[in-house]
């Protein structure tokens, strides 16, 4: 149905929506809150500490004041709390406050923090009564993503109107999942799951809605991938062996292979030599050397006269593997050709590699998503390899793979420094065969862990200046792109600004996140990788970076509110050169649950062992905060959360397969029509 047809929604903000991949009313309805607001307890002006949004409790202490800037009208006051600690409050285009608010009563002001040299400021707060406020505090209300054009508010109200309609009231009679499996794994109708995932009840409603969502997603995908996979392996004309100039390039290496680099290497070799297509999953920590285990496999590739394509995310990442790459076989006498090919190229030096990868002068190319674009045609591909797989749809790996000569098919291998469990990943991954690298090439220095609140920040700024003296760069990560009205996480933005007045001035400092244009990011991350960016504040967008051996501290805000996998790779992108590292956890929820759940960071630096620590200690129940980066990108389903999840998931779809399940024929009918849907659809 139409999101035109809904009350306040014209032609213009119709296309907003689309922006956000909301067509219809129907994917109005499952387009679900990234995050919620809660009312946690108010603190005083001492606590606010370097808070970007806080609730005060205190009283005005004086009328407010009120004066005319060009158009606008700014209100001004002093607001005082319990223990006599003051901090102003300003208000842009809100007249009506001067009359709404009368000094020496008690309020509760609850709004976005700022800092102007040194001085704290609360923006644009909303005003409760102690009473109102107290009944807020049980509360959970939506909170969307949003882009230009498009409030929370407005979303929200756009979803209750679709709640009254026929798009709802269609839900429950077009459920994918069979009646007898909602019975007998508890779930709820997908009607009170989308409602109250939207506008929860109670905690217990919300949660009741997460886990029916995430089973949904889960089942249909693996259920899609059950039925287009086979048992039979595909035979393959091409025969890639382990060459001599391969072997005397590793051992002539300044460092020696780890034994799992070794036994990986081997299991590689010998799938390529099988007669059989090789579709293998390499995992690994950061820093395991699984880039150079792919690279083993490229020049076995193209000793034995076949091309291989090595594919990365971004374009710095492709450039970096490109460098390390030529500069290893300038060092070690390799004659192989190398190349790169990127979005961003000229057409000119675009013609130059398309007319040497057709002729097959070129033997190893690196790229991104160019490498399977139409005009590049290959002479002989064998090998493929995708780093970061997470980040590629399945489309697009086919579409690599398709540029193989007619009826070849090339081997692949797919890289991922996502920790799964090794029974997840069977179950993820189908068919594929997976191996792991779980050992750290050794000489590095472990990295020094620590767990703090927010009063630790002041002498974590003085250790971080003392550091980019020294010559170091830093890492700083933040859960949010912006601020957001009502959360109470840091943003990359106000982050930013807040940075400049209380580190050193002559420190540089730059912006990271995943809205940024493409080519900016990419002139950010090569300016950090430089070294003339100092400081980076980054979204999770770094988890998937460059090699920066200077980075020697990485300092996470909101801590609490990852998942320790992805808190483990963030980790790994310092230690990576010969100085001292160090990582800082800020965690802002004080609840002893949250402390323990980082403090095995501090006590383990093993990926697999952290994941299925997390698996453990958070299980089904945290389905709020920033979703968890990594192996494969659900909308509702997350890996790490909801493992449970998906073990009961498996179990459905076999049942289904095995025949156990008694179907009515529309049943039967939905499913085949989701599972041909969700084919494909989404990434690995």
């Amino acid at each position: 149905m139409e999101l035109t047809a809904l009350k306040g929604i014209g032609s213009k903000t119709e296309e907003y929506f689309k922006k956000l991949g909301v067509h219809s009313q129907e994917e109005l309805l499952e387009f679900f809150p990234r995050d919620y607001e809660l009312f946690f307890p108010p603190v005083t002006v001492g606590e606010i500490g370097y808070k970007t949004f806080a609730a005060v409790r205190g009283v005005f202490t004086q009328d407010l004041f009120q004066r005319r800037v060009k158009k606008m009208t700014i209100t001004t006051a002093q607001f005082k709390d319990e223990i006599g600690k003051t901090i102003k409050v300003t208000w842009f285009n809100a007249p009506f406050m001067k009359d709404a608010v009368h000094p020496g009563q008690l309020y509760i002001l609850r709004g976005r923090v700022s800092r102007k040299y040194g001085v704290l400021q609360l923006n644009q707060p909303k005003v409760y009564t102690p009473e109102e406020y107290a009944k807020k505090m049980n509360s959970m209300q939506p909170v969307y993503p949003l882009t230009k054009g498009l409030s929370s508010n407005l979303i929200a109200g756009a979803v209750r109107q679709a709640i009254e309609g026929d798009a709802f009231a269609k839900l429950d009679k077009e459920d994918p999942i069979p009646g007898e499996v909602r019975v007998k794994y508890g779930l709820c109708k997908k009607s009170y799951a989308v409602s109250n995932l939207h506008f929860p009840e109670s905690k217990e409603a919300y949660m009741a809605g997460a886990v029916r969502m995430s089973f949904e997603e889960i089942f249909l995908f693996i259920l899609s991938m059950k039925r287009n996979e086979s048992d039979q392996k595909t035979v393959s004309e091409v025969r890639i062996s382990n060459c001599e100039q391969t072997q005397a390039f590793l051992k002539q290496l300044p460092f020696s292979l780890t034994e799992a680099q070794k036994r990986v290497i081997g299991e590689i070799n010998t799938d390529m030599m099988s007669g059989f297509v090789m579709n293998r999953l390499i995992q690994g920590d950061v820093g395991s050397g699984k880039t150079i285990v792919a690279l083993a496999a490229l020049m076995n590739a193209a000793y034995s006269g076949y091309q291989g394509a090595l594919m990365a995310p971004t374009e710095v990442l492709a450039s970096q593997h490109y460098e390390n790459i030529t500069r290893m076989f300038k060092e070690n006498g390799i004659d192989l050709n190398v190349a790169l090919l990127t979005g961003s190229m000229t057409a000119l030096e675009k013609r130059v590699v398309y007319d040497a990868l057709e002729s097959g002068r070129i033997h190893i190319i690196v790229g991104t998503h160019a490498l399977f674009q139409e005009k590049a045609i290959y002479h002989n591909l064998g090998l493929v390899v995708t780093d970061e797989q997470h980040r590629f749809g399945i489309k697009q790996r086919e579409a690599l793979a398709k540029k193989a000569a007619d009826g070849v098919q090339p081997h692949m291998i797919v890289m991922s420094a996502t920790p799964i469990p090794r029974t997840l990943a069977l179950i993820i991954y189908g068919n594929m065969d997976v191996s792991v690298i779980d050992q750290l090439p050794g000489g590095r220095k472990p990295i020094k862990n620590a767990v703090v609140d927010d009063s630790y920040k002041e002498q974590a700024y003085r250790f971080i200046e003392k550091e980019v003296a020294k010559g170091h760069q830093v890492y700083i990560i933040c859960p949010l792109v912006e601020y957001s009205e009502g959360l109470d996480a840091q943003n990359v933005t106000d982050y930013t600004e807040m940075l400049r007045d209380v580190l050193d001035e002559q420190i540089s400092i730059g912006m990271l996140h995943g809205q940024m244009p493409n080519a900016k990011k990419n002139e950010i991350m090569t300016r950090f990788a430089e070294g003339k960016i100092q400081v980076l504040v980054s979204t999770t967008v770094v988890e998937v970076g460059v090699d920066v051996p200077n980075a020697t501290v990485m300092m996470v805000e909101d801590a609490n509110r990852f998942g320790l996998a992805a808190l483990h790779q963030l980790r790994g992108r310092v230690g990576r050169g010969g100085n001292q590292s160090y990582c800082i956890f800020v965690c802002n929820n004080h609840s002893k649950e949250a402390m323990e759940r980082l403090e095995i960071l501090k006590t383990s630096n093993d990926g697999f062992e952290i994941a299925s620590k997390d698996l453990e200690m958070r299980g089904p129940g945290e389905f709020t905060g920033i979703r968890q980066s990594g192996a494969l990108s659900f909308k509702n389903f997350d890996i790490y959360r909801d493992a449970d999840i998906a073990q009961k998931a498996i179990e459905a779809v076999n049942d289904y397969l095995s025949g156990r399940l008694r179907l009515t024929k529309s049943e039967e009918e939905l499913l085949l029509e989701r599972t041909s849907l969700e084919a494909g659809a989404v990434l690995l």
